[in-house]
């Protein structure tokens, strides 16, 4: 029945809450968790959406981030700088696509295998910019929280600089935005010193 599926589906999305991420939350209490994580980027893209020199659709762009990261239910979320543990991250991630869209009635799996497909290959604008609010929101959170969890991971300006990459060259105001941050974050003395 679609509405027991939607409902299993729904409820299996809610474990999106128990998935601990490596950043904490700027008051350094816990750990932030991915639907904190998720519900924050989407508010990344919804405030930085009207600067864009070239605009994107952005309810797209919310269905994207909204979904790009339920795979974390099952795969884990993968720290960023963890070379280790990306060797397989794109194996389990696409398993877990598969288990948990397929929980859903046949029509509404696909547009979400479709969506979280197109935010993975990274082909459209929407999901460039997609990917930019996602790495912007751990970067603001550290520098919100003095680079709490870049001096503890030993995270330095290099490193962190040679993460991103081009991500934010989406547009000229999400890579003024990163230069910001990064700006703040060199003047503040907030990287660790790690290599």
């Amino acid at each position: 029945m679609k509405a027991e599926q939607i409902r299993r589906f729904l409820a299996e999305a809610d474990r999106l809450k128990s998935v601990d991420r490596r950043s904490r939350l700027i008051d350094d209490s816990r750990l932030e968790n991915s639907a904190e994580h998720t519900w924050h980027a989407i508010l990344f893209a919804i405030v930085l959406a009207p600067d864009l020199e070239e605009p994107v659709e952005l309810a797209h762009v919310l269905k994207l981030l909204a979904v790009h990261d339920l795979v974390e239910i099952d795969a884990g979320d993968t720290y960023a700088y963890d070379d280790a543990a990306h060797e397989d991250k794109e194996h389990r991630e696409r398993r877990a696509a598969d288990r948990l869209f397929g929980l859903l009635p046949p029509t509404r799996a696909g547009e979400f295998r479709r969506l979280w497909d197109e935010y993975e290959a990274q082909q459209t604008r929407e999901a460039r910019f997609a990917r930019s609010c996602d790495k912007l929101q751990p970067l603001s959170l550290n520098v919100a929280s003095n680079g709490a969890g870049w001096k503890r991971g030993g995270i330095n300006r290099e490193r962190l600089e040679r993460h991103h990459g081009d991500t934010h060259a989406v547009d000229p105001a999400q890579q003024s935005f990163f230069d910001y941050l990064v700006s703040v974050a060199t003047v503040g003395e907030m990287f660790g010193d790690g290599a």
